[in-house]
């Protein structure tokens, strides 16, 4: 950030008196510029006992695998977010179970919150951001081509909590930390 968004005059980054940390302050106005964290809500949708995955035909990470799932809106839930993501990129109908995994994602300023989502019907498809869409038993999922570690994270967790005598799906937190390459299944 180089002006302030206020009234046109240049910024510094200083410490405003009052706070611990490092912001955008305008030199001439005295605007304080915060930046926070952008959201990502999406759906790990299951239909019997596969998942939806959607091939991306987007930087970054294009022609890699990933659950659908996007950037929130200014005026969304999460959960709106969630749903609009997958109608969008899979072009599917889900209902939502509940929040399933939250990961902070440091170096980039992110937080990912992905819902288990049930898929009541076999229909879904493609669009602008998708190449592929198909459902994947867990003896399939293509997990070289995914496009993201949190996608992997969330995918071993469900597949695990499946797995349980009793399943059971708790809230995970996760967090990756600026130069972590791989988070390890933690349950």
């Amino acid at each position: 950030m180089k002006y302030c968004s206020q009234c046109s005059h240049p910024v510094s980054v200083r410490v405003p008196e009052g706070d611990n940390r490092e912001r955008y302050v305008c030199d001439n106005c005295g605007s304080i510029h915060y930046q926070n964290p952008r959201i990502i809500a999406g759906c790990l949708p299951v239909h019997g006992d596969r998942v939806l995955l959607c091939k991306r035909a987007i930087e970054p990470r294009y022609g890699y695998w990933t659950l659908p799932a996007g950037f929130m809106e200014n005026g969304e839930s999460t959960e709106t977010a969630a749903l609009r993501e997958t109608r969008e990129e899979a072009q599917a109908e889900v209902v939502l179970r509940k929040l399933y995994t939250v990961t902070s994602i440091l170096h980039v300023n992110q937080v990912q919150m992905i819902y288990l989502a049930d898929l009541p019907e076999e229909k879904f498809g493609i669009s602008e951001e998708t190449l592929e869409t198909r459902l994947f038993r867990e003896d399939e999922i293509p997990w070289d081509e995914l496009a993201f570690t949190t996608i992997g994270n969330a995918l071993r967790y469900y597949f695990a909590d499946r797995a349980k005598a009793e399943p059971s799906f708790p809230l995970r937190h996760l967090e990756i930390e600026p130069g972590y390459a791989e988070l390890l299944l933690q349950t």
